[in-house]
């Protein structure tokens, strides 16, 4: 009996340990999380878009609370879209995104993804790029300390269909504007000459819902890119939902598909009103311009538009380690590199 008692107790106290020490990890856990997601968070960066101010392989620190902390706003698996997003707060900001800025946000065509790029102008900004050299509010823009470019510069005769507002005026990544970058406030008239391409995203980005109806179907737009989800995921199946002329049965568009032409924009409604009933639109957050320091092989703002400011996670602040992915050895003489 003395020897079971013992035992008994032995257990017991295990178990009280065990259970005390478990409660310890909880809290340390919720701790961590609560300041990765509020305060200071760690990236790896896995593109050479930034280079040579940010390498491929950096482990960043990114300051979560100067652009004002919010509360988390999805829950679900890490590195998966297995979850879902949630209202949150956003607490007042220490400061506003600048010029010269190096920003992290949400990329705008595939919510799941975080860019990490240079604030080059910012709202009630106007941006040109010709001949490679930037322009903002006909000022021109030195690159930065350790940007750079890898070719000269495209001639206006090769035109990307693939850029933001393809058009004349928009003809290839070195070629570009004037583009009006939007800020809160603004006011776009909206008539028979509107640009949906241009406002359409903004409308979308604030909350609001776009849909296409013609010949009894509704096509719903989202700023989900089909082809940006499938560089991440790598599965054809993206596409099954999205119409195209290869799946004429699927319903989501992006505003900048080439098949959303002018003939549609009748059939355009926007929160359950036709959009020819709606005299004009009021911007409510600002817009910033992104583009990465090695200009000639960066996915930025000359691609994909304006980064909303509710996208903004905050500031890339200084490198904690750095792998040179070539060779696995570590960039000794990276680490604690502070940007700019």
């Amino acid at each position: 009996n003395q020897t079971f008692k013992r035992n008994w107790q032995l257990m017991k106290m295990s178990l009280k340990k065990i259970k005390s020490e478990a409660k310890a990890i909880f809290y340390i856990v919720i701790t961590v999380l609560l300041v990765k997601v509020t305060v200071l968070e760690a990236y790896i960066v896995p593109t050479g878009s930034m280079e040579n101010t940010i390498m491929t392989g950096d482990f960043l620190i990114g300051s979560r609370f100067v652009y004002g902390m919010r509360t988390p706003d999805w829950l679900g698996i890490p590195y998966t879209d297995i979850g879902f997003f949630i209202p949150y707060y956003k607490f007042p900001e220490f400061k506003i995104p600048s010029t010269g800025d190096v920003l992290i946000f949400k990329y705008p065509r595939d919510k799941y993804v975080k860019y990490v790029k240079r604030c080059v102008a910012g709202p009630g900004d106007t941006v040109k790029i010709e001949k490679k050299q930037l322009f903002v509010n006909n000022i021109k823009i030195q690159m930065w300390e350790h940007g750079k470019f890898l070719s000269s510069s495209m001639d206006k005769k090769y035109k990307q269909p693939d850029i933001f507002l393809s058009s004349d005026h928009n003809i290839n990544r070195d070629n570009i504007g004037p583009i009006y970058i939007p800020k809160k406030g603004d006011i776009f008239p909206i008539h028979s000459e509107t640009n949906w391409k241009y406002l359409l995203p903004i409308i979308l980005a604030e909350g609001h819902k776009a849909t296409l109806e013609s010949n009894d179907r509704v096509y719903k737009f989202t700023l989900q890119d089909p082809n940006e989800i499938f560089r991440r995921k790598g599965k054809e199946s993206v596409f099954d939902n999205y119409f195209s002329k290869y799946n004429p049965n699927g319903n989501l568009l992006t505003p900048w598909d080439p098949v959303f032409t002018k003939d549609y924009y009748p059939y355009l409604v926007i929160d359950g009103k036709p959009a020819s009933e709606i005299k004009e639109y009021k911007v409510t957050q600002n817009y910033y311009w992104a583009m990465g320091d090695n200009r000639d092989d960066s996915l930025d703002s000359r691609y994909w538009g304006f980064v909303p400011e509710n996208n903004i996670l905050g500031e890339a602040l200084f490198t904690y380690f750095s792998l040179n992915l070539k060779t696995w050895f570590p960039r000794w003489e990276r680490i604690g590199t502070v940007l700019k």
